[in-house]
């Protein structure tokens, strides 16, 4: 794992001072005054990045990180190892799968799942160094020549400049403040439609936020500025509530959820409650890319797309390689949200990034990107033998 104070290395433990941390940012916390000024102080970033390296015979390395901090390098070390170590790196079907069934017991979704998945992406990364090839490769090739990418700011009118497709803003209040808060809500999006002017796309994540009835009534306020889609309203296992959103505004704004959604089973419930107008898993906590390509196949069959939260380099190749994932999003992460920097931190010494609205991958193996040497990584457990 990463060690903690490691200023601009953890994606998921940001400073104070960041526009992610000291905004005002809805969340489901946000019920509660004492926690409403910053997400840190109910411990969006307690667990913090963990890394995982797999070594093969020939001293190949592949890299996979998540979510998770130690109690994800608990529970690698001491279980999930065992269903890795010696394992021919061609069989990632076979290690996903017993992953998974070992890890059910205390499993399905959250943490484990996300250490998963941390496992899975260095595999993945192994077999295309082995192989030579870049992931997008192993999962079939480009479907695009170039991938288009939006940014998640606070600064639509900067993303626009910078060439971005779109604007994905943060959702400021939530239910608890009433109606000053949704009044504040409004505001901030008719004010950054007239900075971006009528044309430029932009979206609102809600971070499991609302109620029903308060995102239907955000939706419909915000329907005169050009509300492309509206995100992640609801608590992840509120089927029925985003059936029932869903049903509401389908005329004028699409639904879009799926970030903190796990595995094809909680994606099947989305798609078959009719829940969502586009899916959106992380590749590093859905269970990795082993788990993520099935969704994606998944949706396909029910034409929906599959537009994945963040996740960077990971999410880039599996676009890449499926026709309905149309365009990528990127967290600008520089604290003033004025200038496009790595997602990871430091953790990757060439992550890639999208320039002019667009992200190019080259046709390295694997994942395409190096540990950072300088970064301080601190193993705290080692692996019990089974």
């Amino acid at each position: 794992m990463i060690e903690p104070g490691e200023a601009g290395a953890d994606y998921h433990n940001q400073e104070q001072g960041h526009w992610i941390v000291d905004s005002p940012i809805a969340n489901p916390m946000s019920v509660y005054e004492k926690y409403r000024a910053s997400r840190t102080s109910w411990g969006i970033n307690a667990l913090g990045t963990v890394l995982v390296q797999v070594e093969l015979e020939d001293g190949t390395v592949g890299i996979g990180a998540s979510v998770g901090g130690e109690p994800a390098c608990y529970i690698i070390e001491h279980h999930l190892s065992r269903f890795v170590e010696g394992q021919d790196p061609r069989a990632v079907e076979l290690m996903w799968d017993q992953m998974w069934r070992a890890t059910m017991p205390y499993g399905r979704k959250g943490l484990p799942v996300q250490a998963i998945g941390a496992v899975d992406l260095a595999i993945w990364d192994c077999l295309g160094k082995l192989r030579g090839e870049p992931v997008y490769a192993l999962l079939g090739g480009k479907t695009k020549e170039r991938l288009p990418v939006y940014a998640t700011t606070v600064r639509p009118d900067l993303a626009k400049e910078m060439g971005f497709h779109a604007a994905k803003l943060p959702c400021r209040h939530g239910p608890a403040e009433g109606h000053e808060g949704l009044r504040k809500n409004v505001d901030a999006f008719r004010q950054a439609r007239e900075a971006v002017g009528p044309e430029f796309p932009l979206k609102l994540d809600c971070y499991m936020a609302l109620t029903v009835p308060y995102a239907i009534k955000l939706a419909r306020a915000l329907e005169p500025y050009g509300l492309e889609w509206i995100e992640e309203c609801l608590p992840p296992d509120d089927y029925e509530g985003y059936a029932q959103l869903k049903a509401a505004v389908g005329g004028f704004t699409m639904v879009a959820t799926g970030e903190h959604e796990y595995t094809r089973y909680g994606f099947r419930q989305l798609i078959a409650h009719r829940c969502a107008d586009i899916l959106q898993l992380d590749v590093n906590w859905v269970g990795g890319l082993t788990e993520a390509r099935r969704i994606v196949a998944m949706a396909s069959a029910y034409d929906l797309p599959v537009i994945p939260h963040g996740s960077s380099v990971f999410s880039y190749h599996l676009q890449y390689a499926f026709t309905n994932c149309p365009i990528a999003e990127i967290l600008i992460m520089s604290p003033a949200a004025d200038r496009v920097v790595p997602v990871f931190g430091d953790l990757f010494t060439n992550e890639p990034l999208p320039k002019d609205g667009y992200l190019d991958l080259s046709d390295a193996p694997g994942w395409g990107v190096e540990l950072n040497p300088l970064l301080r990584l601190r193993r705290p457990y080692e692996r019990k033998r089974p």
